[in-house]
């Protein structure tokens, strides 16, 4: 199986050694380095349906580039489109959804499947409306975050809420559901005006048993302050 490290401090590599004949895909443009025994192709994973749910689920670039050690062994260098933190993920056992733009690349036996979501999520929802990405199958997952990364540990009686934008990707056990506030109370337009002065956007309340990867800045929030600015 191809074996995914992480190398460097700030704004890390993702490090894929391969052994001939192993494959791994990755997001459009992810590649920055690869030996000669590799040999890269862009393809639609999953055919036309699948990559068009994937792109309105999750963001995706309708074409992913896929890297197979055709030649003999070999290694590459990815990199993601955001500076930010990189974690390496087990699938298999333990499953994952995974947020807008957080996919870096896959061992070609982990599957992105696009499920749908309940109507109260999608209505709210920032990544894909009704369909969000779940991984499926076995072997090693990449993801991003935009900055640092954490993990946090959701328990029975500890329910967490985190802001929508800074979520990477959570753990498939854990329930969840969007809402505007973090408040219980005060119907849906006192929820709104209070979204808006609070200054949060959406929010993601997680309960039960496993993990959630976040990241420490907010995108869209990054992206309004830089235009924001004057010439």
């Amino acid at each position: 199986m191809p074996v995914f490290s992480i190398t460097g401090d700030v704004d890390p590599f993702l490090h894929v050694s391969l052994a001939k004949g192993e494959k791994i895909y990755c997001e459009s443009n992810a590649m920055v380095m690869m030996e000669t025994n590799l040999e890269l192709k862009g393809k639609m994973t999953g055919g036309i349906g699948a990559a068009l749910m994937r792109t309105f689920a999750n963001g995706e670039s309708f074409f992913q580039q896929h890297i197979e050690a055709m030649r003999g062994d070999g290694d590459c260098l990815l990199s993601p489109t955001l500076p930010g933190a990189m974690r390496v993920l087990d699938i298999g056992v333990q499953q994952y959804m995974i947020s807008d733009g957080a996919f870096v690349a896959a061992s070609s036996g982990v599957e992105l499947k696009v499920r749908t979501q309940s109507l109260g999520n999608a209505l709210f929802a920032q990544s894909g409306g009704f369909f969000i990405t779940e991984t499926a199958g076995s072997g090693q997952l990449a993801v991003s975050g935009f900055g640092a990364m954490s993990v946090l540990e959701v328990t029975p009686g500890k329910d967490v809420v985190i802001d929508n934008s800074h979520v990477v990707c959570w753990d498939n056990r854990l329930q969840y559901e969007i809402s505007m506030t973090t408040g219980s109370s005060g119907g849906f337009l006192g929820n709104l005006i209070n979204s808006q002065t609070s200054g949060e956007g959406m929010v993601l309340k997680f309960s039960g048993t496993g993990k959630i990867l976040v990241c420490s800045r907010n995108r869209a929030a990054f992206l309004a302050w830089t235009q924001s600015k004057p010439a």
